[in-house]
Parts: structure tokens; sequence; C-alpha cells
């Protein structure tokens, strides 16, 4: 409180959050001090700024693949919860991002979008698509219902049944070492398929110059940048199209390098970590 001008939470928390089911003395303490904090850095003349990314903000009422994949995620008693925090936030914050479009739906108008900032192009080379027999098909379920990785199982299955050649190798619970040696080693990789938008996987496969299939909900496009969905390279695959996507892929490496390069230069101009900075540095200079 002494040293900033401004204060930004991320993960759309504040320092005394509102609880969600604690339970006893624990939980009653907590009611009692949330949300607190906002309105005391106000009159101490801080600014502001929060960053929501995702269950932080998300409710059952934006609907999709996601909240039917993981409706407990979104029970009534954490919605409120939810609500409660952005109202808050809204009344106090300064300056309020969020990283998923269709958090859009939940937060105040006046919220702004803006790319993820967790890769840093510089530190991920171009590795060109080894020669195979078989490409190698990378998909990462951090979590499998978000993920829809039973969905990309069976198109897997399905293709290789019609003899295409491929190979489907899945990322659980390995390191960051591991993964960037898969992503080397890959063909195509899928990302999520219940999301509506891509995650921090796909700017990671992008970077390395691979084609990324991921589920793209469009009805998110007006609270996007239009250059950004413009130059989005993502193939928009959903549970249903996933397998005409992928064959149309694995037949064509030509088409491959195309959206390789494309993704590449894509993570350059809008995920350069450097550019959401000083995005976000002149909210914090206004």
């Amino acid at each position: 409180m002494r040293a900033a001008d401004v204060v930004h939470f991320n993960f759309g928390e504040p320092l005394f959050p509102v609880p969600q089911g604690v339970g006893g003395v624990t939980e009653a303490i907590a009611r009692a001090l949330a949300l607190r904090d906002l309105p005391i850095l106000r009159r101490l003349g801080k600014r502001v700024v929060v960053t929501f990314q995702g269950d932080d903000a998300r409710q059952a009422v934006v609907g999709g693949r996601l909240v039917a994949a993981v409706p407990e995620r979104y029970t009534v008693e954490r919605d409120a919860a939810r609500r409660r925090t952005i109202a808050a936030f809204d009344g106090y914050a300064d300056g309020i991002f969020f990283l998923n479009p269709d958090l859009a739906d939940v937060l105040p108008a006046r919220a702004a979008f803006l790319p993820y900032a967790s890769v840093d192009p510089r530190e991920w080379e171009v590795v060109p698509e080894p020669s195979a027999a078989a490409p190698l098909v990378v998909h990462a379920p951090s979590d499998r219902r978000v993920k829809g990785t039973e969905h990309v199982e069976a198109a897997v299955a399905r293709l290789a049944e019609e003899g295409v050649p491929l190979e489907l190798e899945l990322l659980q619970g390995v390191g960051h070492a591991e993964v960037r040696s898969a992503l080397e080693r890959s063909a195509i990789v899928v990302d999520q398929l219940n999301a509506g938008w891509y995650g921090g996987f796909a700017v990671e496969a992008m970077a390395i110059g691979r084609p990324v299939l991921a589920a793209l909900d469009r009805r998110d496009d007006p609270c996007l940048p239009p250059g950004l969905r413009r130059d989005l390279p993502v193939v928009d695959a959903s549970v249903e199209t996933l397998v005409e996507r992928l064959r149309a892929l694995l037949t064509s490496p030509d088409e491959r390098r195309r959206l390789g390069a494309a993704g590449r230069s894509f993570v350059e101009h809008w995920h350069d970590p450097r550019a959401v900075a000083r995005t976000v540095i002149a909210t914090y200079r206004r």
C-alpha cells in the first residue's frame, strides 16, 4: 500500500475473495472480509486493475459445450460468488481485462480482451516437421472433459480404420521439456474442443510452426480485435467436423506447412508478451 500506485489482480481474485463453500467459522470470517480490500485501495488513492482468465468469471448462463462438460464448476452458489466479485470489480477497478472471449458475456461492457502473454516467441524456434511414414498428432488433455479427449481418440481411431497413416500421442502428467519435445516431433496439434477458444498449449504449438485444430465459437467474435480474427490460423474443428479436418491435414503436407508458417507469424504479432504488456501499461498510465 505504501509503494504501489497500481494494484493489478490476476485470475479475478482480490486479496479477500468471496468464499465458495468452505464452511464453519472459517467461512463466516471469510464472508465478513470478502472484497473489503477493493474499497480500501481506492480510498488510499490506488488504481485497481483486474484480469479474468476463465472459471473465475464463467457461469452457467454462458452455456456451450464447456458448461455441459463440467457442470459441477457452474453451480448456483459458485455463479453467485462470481457475479458478486465481478460487480465489486466493476465498482472499484479502473481497468478490466479478460483472456477468453466467452467471458465478454458475463463481464461489464467496458472490459477489454487481451491475448495470452504466457508464450514468448523469442524463446521458441521453428522446427521443421520431421519426415515420418505416419504423421504424429499431439493432444494435451490437462482435463479430458474440457479438452474433449474422447472425441480426439475416436477421430484418430476412425481415421486409422480408414487406413490414413497417423499416430496419436497424449501428453498427460509430463514436464514442459517433454511437451516441447513432443511438439517438435509432431505434425498436427489438436487443442481443446469444448472451450470455444484455443489455449496456451496451442500458442506454443503455433510458435514452433505446427498447425493447430480447436473448436472456435464465432458468437464471441465481436469482442475480439478485428485483425486477430482475420489473422487467426487455428483450424476450426468441432466434435462433429474433427475427423474431416484431421483427414484433410493429414493428407496435405503442403497445407500443414502453410498453416504452420501462418501460426508462427500470428504468435509473433498477437501473442508477443511485450506487445501485450504495452497495452496493459497504457491502461496503468491512463
